[in-house]
């Protein structure tokens, strides 16, 4: 098969919409103010956006189509893509097509949750057949259950421990202390998270994401439109998706990158060792190591002494989740997909005021999503580079 590259594409000026811990606003409310920072930050008009991508799980019952007419767009492409921490990558890709085919010449990738006192326990409920059948009814109500499975079993088969764990959550606590919508802003040590409280053994309290509400957004474009516009992007060098990825899997040891990877790298013309920076979807700290291994930042099983050998920090070597993650900067639904999507961009583009990874160049998005109960199944990445 031969894929065309993604030559010309441009993503430019990313957003965040501040996020807080719960919000009486509804998701519509973050998404439209992610949308009015995009077209400000732009200097573009409302109308000037001829393509819409919304990732939202607290929207419904609307869809994209619905947010279009709350806002008074009228995009000529429109697409929803609610597939949780792989939105982002998602997005971006099928974004870049559209206007590589002029079906869009500037496209909105917008994400956006709300989160009120009880509403994540009613999304955990909801989120699918298989959660509301077969295991919220028996008390696994949510990730923590289904993560600790899998976090357990890496551990036994890789041999990583709860300090390697810690090890991320303390350097992302780091990372997030520049950070100015990080729900966290309080260091953190190795000690304070092995002592922690258990949630659901092993994991413990600050190996979970703290669900809040928010937004984040881009916009897409040709690299010429950008350059009209006077805006600093990122030049996107190849991008992978794939869904339910090794099914044939007992447990989730793996997960899609792995099966892509390969065709990432060819399509940037660059391998893991020229990145300069990851942004990796972090709801649990095991899934960072899966990540590093999936994408070929070290062998299978190789993670644990990876995390033991790098500093993983901003300003030291393999800089991860330089906002923070999600683990220190929270989960807005959707919006957490798309963090490293906006915190890559910043790096990029010399907005990363204060956590900036020194002459960075080059930085790699991933993202995971839609969870089952061993398993989750949609994952992507993506490799972006300065414009110069």
């Amino acid at each position: 098969m031969t894929r065309r590259g993604y030559e010309g594409v441009a993503v430019a000026v990313p957003v965040t919409v501040p996020y807080v811990r719960y919000s009486t606003r509804g998701a519509h409310w973050f998404i439209g103010r992610a949308l009015a920072a995009l077209v400000k930050e732009a200097g573009i008009t409302k109308g000037a956006i001829d393509g819409l991508i919304v990732s939202s799980f607290s929207l419904t019952p609307d869809t994209a189509i619905g947010v279009t007419q709350h806002l008074g767009l009228t995009p000529r492409w429109l697409d929803h893509v609610p597939l949780g921490g792989a939105s982002g990558v998602v997005a971006l890709r099928r974004a870049a097509r559209a206007v590589q085919a002029g079906d869009a010449e500037i496209v909105a990738c917008v994400a956006g949750d709300t989160n009120q006192v009880d509403s994540f326990r009613q999304m955990l409920g909801s989120f699918s057949h298989f959660a509301r059948d077969a295991t919220y009814p028996y008390g696994s109500g949510g990730p923590n259950a289904m993560f600790a499975f899998i976090t357990a079993h890496y551990m036994q088969s890789a041999g990583a421990t709860r300090a390697d764990f810690a090890k991320i959550c303390v350097a992302q606590r780091d990372n997030a202390l520049a950070t100015p919508w990080a729900m966290f802003k309080k260091p953190l040590t190795p000690e304070e998270c092995l002592t922690a409280r258990v949630i659901a053994d092993p994991i413990h309290l600050f190996d979970c994401v703290m669900p809040c509400a928010g937004a984040e957004g881009v916009l897409v474009m040709s690299a010429d439109r950008a350059h009209a516009l006077g805006l600093p992007y990122a030049r996107v060098l190849g991008a992978i998706e794939r869904h339910n990825a090794y099914a044939e899997d007992p447990i989730m040891t793996r997960g899609g990158w792995g099966m892509d990877r390969d065709d990432l790298y060819a399509q940037a013309g660059v391998g893991p060792q020229d990145l300069d920076f990851v942004q990796l979807y972090d709801d649990y700290p095991v899934i960072v190591m899966l990540q590093y291994e999936g994408l070929g930042l070290c062998a299978a099983g190789g993670a644990p002494a990876l995390v033991r050998e790098r500093t993983l920090t901003r300003d030291g070597t393999l800089p991860t989740n330089t906002s923070g993650g999600q683990l220190s900067v929270g989960q807005a639904g959707c919006a957490g997909g798309y963090l490293g999507l906006t915190e890559a961009v910043r790096q990029l583009t010399g907005a990363a005021a204060g956590r900036a990874v020194p002459d960075a160049r080059l930085g790699l998005v991933s993202g995971f999503g839609m969870v089952t109960y061993d398993r989750c199944l949609a994952t992507g990445a993506a490799i972006l580079a300065r414009a110069d």
